[in-house]
């Protein structure tokens, strides 16, 4: 469970990425970047690291 928290993680990071240099798309592309720092936060508080 813990890697494809992940792995989600890293694809919505990608996805930010994509959508602030490529597109505007309001905030949706700023709320999944949000999820997926929070996806790593609780990643790392629950000890098991990057």
């Amino acid at each position: 469970m813990g890697n494809l928290l992940y792995i989600v993680a890293v694809i919505l990071i990608i996805a930010w990425a994509i959508g602030f240099l490529g597109y505007s798309a309001g905030g949706l592309i700023h709320i999944l970047l949000v999820i997926a720092i929070i996806a790593i936060i609780l990643r790392l508080i629950q000890g098991r690291g990057i």
